[in-house]
């Protein structure tokens, strides 16, 4: 028996008059995909992010023939598979989707022409992040359930990277006063971005030059890595409408350019 498919949707950032929601399809433990949408709120920002990816699984997945009737009597129809119902999950508790092979001629994750350092000293970082704390009314062990479901784990020394500890500290920026950390939006996540940016290129097909060009005209960048990560985020949806624009049109994403 075929296992159905669901759909988990997620809250991945808020702020005054903006929600962006991220819906993944899953068959047993296999991740299908997902799909970015934003909206004024989470209810339509879901709604559409779920439409966006129902039409990415039409593409990429092949309808099944139907068995051809006897001669002698119509066979039944065959079974629709039964619709699931789309599930609200806290991000930590999703495993993490198959990795896909990166196409080799995506758009390379180069550095930046002027690559950034990380600081040595995190020490202004980490006090505004207790003074954050302070202003939100949080203790310890509240931190802890915060830091569990953005990161997966619950203490703030296991932030070994410079870019999660400034996106912690952005998510507690934009938290309102007396936000409960159990329910509260997580930060984004860099690395998240970055590796649904990868499946969406090499769905597209597209070579490392069309992927600039698109940076060049939206960003006036020519790297991912100049991005921040709400501009990250904005490349993605951008991306996604592409991909949806050749879904709309009948027509197949162009084959990518040979290297060289």
């Amino acid at each position: 028996m075929e296992t159905p498919l669901s759909f988990r949707a997620r809250l991945v950032h808020a702020e005054p008059g903006r929600r962006v929601v991220q819906v993944s399809a899953w068959q047993g433990s296999a991740c299908l995909g997902s799909s970015l949408a934003e909206a004024d709120n989470a209810e339509l920002a879901e709604d559409q992010a779920l439409a966006r990816l129902k039409q990415r699984l039409e593409l990429r997945l092949p309808q099944r023939p139907e068995p051809a009737a006897p001669e002698t009597s119509p066979s039944p129809p065959a079974e629709r598979p039964r619709h699931a119902v789309v599930r609200h999950e806290e991000p930590q508790a999703e495993p993490p989707p198959a990795p896909e092979p990166k196409p080799t001629n995506a758009v390379p994750n180069e550095p930046p022409s002027e690559p950034a350092t990380d600081p040595e000293d995190w020490s202004e970082e980490l006090a505004e992040i207790d003074v954050q704390l302070q202003r939100l009314g949080w203790d310890r062990d509240q931190e802890s359930s915060y830091l569990q479901r953005a990161f997966g784990h619950p203490s703030r020394n296991r932030l070994t990277l410079y870019t999660d500890l400034n996106a912690y500290l952005r998510g507690l920026r934009g938290l309102p006063q007396g936000s409960d950390p159990a329910s509260a939006t997580v930060p984004l996540r860099r690395k998240d971005l970055l590796a649904q940016s990868d499946q969406l290129l090499q769905s597209l097909r597209w070579d490392a030059n069309r992927g600039r060009q698109m940076l060049e005209q939206s960003f006036q960048l020519s790297s991912r890595q100049q991005l921040s990560d709400e501009q990250l985020l904005t490349f993605n949806m951008l991306l996604e409408t592409e991909l949806l624009n050749g879904v709309d049109s009948g027509s197949a994403a162009p084959a990518a350019a040979s290297p060289g």
